[in-house]
């Protein structure tokens, strides 16, 4: 058996991946024989791993400098590749640079130079300028959600970047819509291309709601009801709007979380992850979660407020009917509102006026320890079950990071596990636990 081979199987393992999709296979023989790759291919299909497996297989261990740099335009997308490569257990460093947190920490974990850097255009703009790391053995170049990285805005500090990276020989792009021109500065020779863009239509359910009233409110209420309790986004355009749509969802008794680029990095963070564990079925959000967010199968997305372009419109389509799953898009429209041409061949849905009582079966618990105090999912399952005398049916998904974790209970038991739990020993370090 090949070291390749066994690295991979390993990978493969480690994440409980069987085998791995047509698309994967095909992105892996593309990137291990091309130098210039586009990967096309819907939301949810498994990009990051697709490049992420051959990458890791071509990686000199010895060499204890930065040999492959990943831009990505959101803070969330960095934050996750940086997750998988943990993940996948391959025995090289990753790091994810980005605006919202201290240059200064960045800085305290270049020093000791990452194998794979992942980052934000403008970040990584500002660490090349003051040379925070060498560049003299990347020799591959990642743009993850290109079409959004290449945009008007951060085309400044994109072509900055890559103009700084004398020795890139491969470079691999990848979207999920096909949908600008690539800028010559990329340097993208004959690229190679693998789109399976068409293999994510098939299984989208395109409905338009009608709204007799402007403000759409009631109609997104009755719509949500007519749904039922099952996980979703609703879309809006401007931050102002989620706060409306907010206000009204609570005075309505919907349990649901928000996201959008205005919070502060730590409540976006939290707000996913209390959507990932089940907290929340519902987030409201803007275009930021359209794309590259580590997030369920979804049932459905709600168009609140429509897209001004297709690209959005596709990307925000994206988050449902992944995968071969199935999964409805709705188009809530003013009676007196034109659809834009791009929304073509969507039904109209006949919602009936009723109330739901929402079940919130899960809240998310904070502990103040994490990966670096040598604390293991499986350390604290064990403090919950044991001393929490949880069953374990009410103890749902386990979330580490580096310095605390964030665990999903049973809303029955919460205040019976922060009386028995906070301030007690986990890996012989005293942790709070206490409601997110």
């Amino acid at each position: 058996m090949s070291a390749h081979f066994k690295t991979q199987k390993n990978i493969l393992d480690k994440l409980g991946i069987k085998q791995l999709n047509m698309m994967q296979e095909e992105a892996q023989k593309a990137i291990e024989n091309h130098s210039n790759i586009v990967l096309l291919s819907p939301t949810g299909t498994g990009k990051t791993f697709a490049f992420l497996l051959p990458i890791i297989n071509k990686l000199e261990l010895a060499l204890s400098q930065v040999q492959v740099l990943i831009l990505v335009p959101s803070r969330e997308l960095a934050i996750q590749i940086e997750q998988v490569i943990r993940d996948m257990g391959a025995g090289f460093k990753a790091n994810a640079v980005y605006g919202g947190r201290p240059f200064s920490k960045d800085k305290l974990e270049l020093k000791h130079p990452p194998t794979i850097l992942v980052g934000t255009p403008g970040r990584i703009a500002d660490h090349l300028r003051k040379e925070s790391f060498s560049i003299q053995n990347i020799n591959t170049l990642v743009l993850d959600e290109f079409d959004k990285s290449l945009e008007i805005g951060f085309e400044e500090d994109m072509n900055e970047i890559v103009l700084a990276l004398p020795k890139v020989s491969k470079r691999i792009l990848t979207s999920a819509t096909q949908s600008i021109e690539i800028p010559k500065f990329v340097g993208l020779e004959n690229p190679f291309y693998i789109n399976y863009l068409e293999e994510g239509i098939a299984q989208l359910k395109l409905k338009t709601v009608i709204s007799p009233s402007k403000d759409k409110l009631k109609t997104l209420v009755n719509l949500l009801n007519h749904i039922g309790n099952e996980p979703g986004i609703i879309f809006c355009n401007f931050k102002d709007t989620i706060q409306i749509v907010s206000d009204f969802l609570t005075e309505n008794k919907i349990n649901h979380g928000c996201f959008f680029g205005g919070m502060e990095q730590i409540e976006r963070e939290r707000a996913l992850i209390k959507f990932r564990n089940k907290t929340h079925q519902i987030i409201i959000a803007t275009d930021l979660a359209a794309r590259g967010l580590d997030i369920q199968e979804l049932k459905f997305i709600i168009h609140y407020q429509l897209p001004h372009r297709v690209q959005e419109f596709t990307h925000r389509n994206g988050r449902t009917a992944r995968m071969n799953h199935a999964g409805t898009a709705y188009v809530i429209k003013w009676e007196r509102e034109n659809l834009p041409d791009f929304i073509k061949d969507s039904k109209i849905e006949i919602i009936e006026n009723k109330t739901m009582t929402e079940a919130n079966d899960w809240q998310t618990l904070f502990i103040s320890g994490g990966r670096k105090d040598k604390i293991s999912k499986g350390d604290i399952a064990g403090l919950f079950i044991k001393q929490g005398h949880l069953e374990k049916d009410e103890l749902g998904m386990i979330e580490l990071k580096q310095d605390c974790a964030f665990v999903a209970v049973s809303s029955f038991k919460v205040n019976q596990l922060i009386g028995l739990l906070n301030n007690t020993k986990l890996k012989n370090k005293k942790v709070r636990i206490n409601l997110v």
